[in-house]
């Protein structure tokens, strides 16, 4: 039965994604073949497809909660997450709900609306719910959640190309591209590509800095601030 199904042969564009101070984002090209067993194509009438999840490192994050106060806008309700995806993007040759059904997309975490965000705390689903919605939402006008329907092309049922976008906010680490096979509703393919995202240049050294030498890098920023504040006011002074 191994033997019987098809194997997928992915790659992608950039394998290391370098952050310098003029980084505006990357356009990555994700791309492959379906190698079939036999080399026989599928019949026609069953139609094979492609979903491409890119993946940033997970990370612990606190959603908050606005309402206003006497006029004042302030923090009210919050919720933390033990573990989000830091990024997150799915391509698809066809909307993917027309793919697989909810137990699926749930397994795979294929679409936003099926990620495990593990939020830690006992709050009621409702305000879970609430809370997912807004982290979901505000990392979708950020770039950083993204949905393509309609983004995979493929030839011949053979190859298969998709391009996502990288934003510059981007955060750093392993990212993974995981590609799956589908037809007729059930997942018979999958494999991983690992991309790094790393910064290069005076922005590592600052964020290395601020990560190993948390103090001596606050107390530069400090002393830094104020003589560059001295020096503003110096130079008012002469002209």
């Amino acid at each position: 039965m191994g033997q019987a199904k098809p194997v997928l042969v992915p790659d992608v564009s950039q394998r290391d994604i370098e952050i310098k101070y003029s980084f505006s984002g990357a356009d990555l090209l994700l791309f492959g073949a379906i190698l079939y067993p036999g080399g026989r194509l599928p019949e026609r009438a069953e139609r094979t497809d492609v979903v491409i999840v890119l993946k940033g490192p997970a990370q612990s994050i606190i959603i908050r909660e606005k309402e206003k106060v006497a006029g004042i806008w302030v923090n009210a309700e919050a919720l933390r997450y033990r573990s989000a995806p830091s990024f997150y993007a799915i391509a698809s040759s066809r909307p993917i709900d027309k793919l697989v059904d909810a137990r699926t997309r749930a397994i795979y975490e294929l679409g936003l609306g099926s990620l495990q965000l593990s939020p830690a705390s006992n709050a009621p689903s409702a305000v879970q719910d609430r809370f997912t919605q807004g982290l979901v939402e505000q990392r979708r006008r950020t770039g950083l959640f993204v949905e393509a329907p309609g983004a995979v092309e493929i030839t011949g049922d053979v190859l298969y190309r998709a391009r996502l976008t990288i934003p510059a906010r981007v955060p750093t680490g392993r990212f993974t591209a995981e590609t799956f096979l589908i037809r007729d509703g059930r997942v018979l393919a999958a494999a991983v590509r690992d991309i790094d995202v790393r910064k290069t240049g005076f922005e590592r050294f600052v964020s290395r800095a601020a990560d190993h030498h948390a103090i001596l890098y606050g107390l530069s920023a400090v002393a830094l601030s104020a003589l560059l504040g001295w020096g503003a006011g110096r130079f008012a002074r002469r002209t």
